[in-house]
């Protein structure tokens, strides 16, 4: 089996729009929640980006052709080829592959429809209402763009989609199918449709998220975009090339219990699988990057799953929900972008807004002030809706 290698990374959230400030907003949080700015009836904070400026850089010649989550991915990745030094002339086309998750894409483009359809009562719509919304146009969007003729799909787990298209990509290289991957998460779902949809699940805080603290009250949902780009390290080393980080190991489950509340057991299981594929002891884990909501009910689960695997020696671990909001699909990616970065500078990230303990949540989840910290292994969890479950470990070269 290849070993597989991370090579590149691209992030877009509302936190930044490059790794740096990225970084920066992660390690001295100031969240920048509030009101979506196209929809003020709308009153729940949100993670929202603000800028435009990304839009003409991403690549994609018009942009009106092209739903927000599947622009998000295409800017995404093409900082991370731009960090992989991935051009043209360095790969062969037919062997990359692109993989991308999200839960619910081609909102934006759902929503402006049904506004001409119901609220306007225009019979006819754009002829690119469908190609727009369908959910494979954003690894569609992001092979045309840059030329990749290998497999491309997308890839829908609700929460944990981008850690499974991360995990997915990874065997696909293990396996010798692709040598390269573009792959992680996007979501656009700051939509008004959508919007009102969470605010009736009552998942949603009215000021601001705090994970694993004893005031917490809900998420903030976000939208971004997180995406890697992965290689074995025989192309990368044939190409002179030297990687971040190794992908060690990838784990999944699913709960088969409810829809909407989390099972610890379940959660459980994607981290053991997760270490079982990696060939390494619960000790050796030096960071978790965790799915950490700041829900009633997904904290303390998460919790309890975190201690059947590790018991008394949890590693040091932090949300970084607090500080970006949940972009649901797209979480999955931008956490692995965090978790590679804490390997990286040998600081955690703090989980921001913390207010005080819960006895349910009774952990070290490195509250408010980031920690210095050296790592050799990181992982990062994804635990979603419908039970379904992902955890990926990362490991320096």
């Amino acid at each position: 089996m290849k070993k597989v290698c991370v090579s590149g990374l691209g992030i877009l959230t509302g936190q930044g729009s490059n790794l740096k400030e990225f970084w920066e907003g992660l390690v001295d949080p100031s969240p920048a929640f509030a009101p979506p700015s196209a929809f003020p009836q709308v009153t729940v904070p949100v993670a929202e980006i603000r800028t435009t400026d990304w839009i003409t850089e991403s690549a994609v010649s018009n942009p009106a052709l092209v739903d927000r989550s599947a622009l998000l991915a295409v800017a995404a990745a093409r900082g991370a080829l731009e960090d992989a030094a991935l051009d043209a002339g360095s790969f062969e086309p037919d062997r990359v592959a692109v993989i991308v998750g999200s839960g619910a894409p081609g909102l934006a483009t759902l929503d402006e429809q049904y506004e001409l359809l119901y609220r306007q009562r225009q019979t006819k719509l754009t002829p690119l209402t469908v190609p727009k919304m369908m959910a494979s146009a954003a690894p569609s969007w992001i092979s045309m763009t840059f030329g990749f003729r290998g497999p491309a799909f997308a890839v829908a787990s609700a929460c944990a989609s981008a850690t499974h298209a991360i995990g997915i990509a990874a065997q696909l290289i293990e396996s010798g199918v692709v040598d390269v991957a573009v792959c992680g998460g996007t979501e656009a779902c700051l939509v008004e449709g959508a919007l009102r949809g969470w605010m009736s699940l009552g998942v949603l805080t009215s000021d601001t998220c705090r994970p694993f603290a004893a005031g917490r009250s809900g998420l903030v949902l976000a939208e971004g975009s997180g995406m890697l780009v992965l290689e074995s390290a025989e192309h990368a080393r044939a190409r002179g090339f030297v990687p971040r980080a190794r992908v060690s190991g990838f784990g999944w489950s699913a709960d088969a219990g409810h829809l909407t509340r989390p099972a610890a057991t379940g959660m459980a299981a994607a981290v053991t699988t997760a270490l079982r594929s990696a060939g390494i002891s619960p000790a050796e884990v030096d960071y978790i990057n965790a799915h950490g909501t700041g829900t009633a009910a997904n904290d303390p689960a998460e919790t309890a799953a975190l201690k059947t695997v590790f018991g008394d020696s949890v590693p040091v671990f932090s949300s970084t929900k607090g500080t970006t909001g949940h972009a649901l699909g797209a979480s999955g990616g931008i956490e692995a972008v965090a978790a590679l970065l804490t390997l990286e500078h040998g600081v955690v990230p703090p989980t921001a807004n913390f207010d005080g303990p819960d006895t349910e949540c009774d952990l070290d989840c490195v509250p408010n002030i980031a920690r210095g910290h050296k790592s050799r292994v990181v992982m990062s969890n994804s635990f979603a809706f419908g039970g379904l479950n992902a955890s990926v470990v990362f490991a320096r070269t």
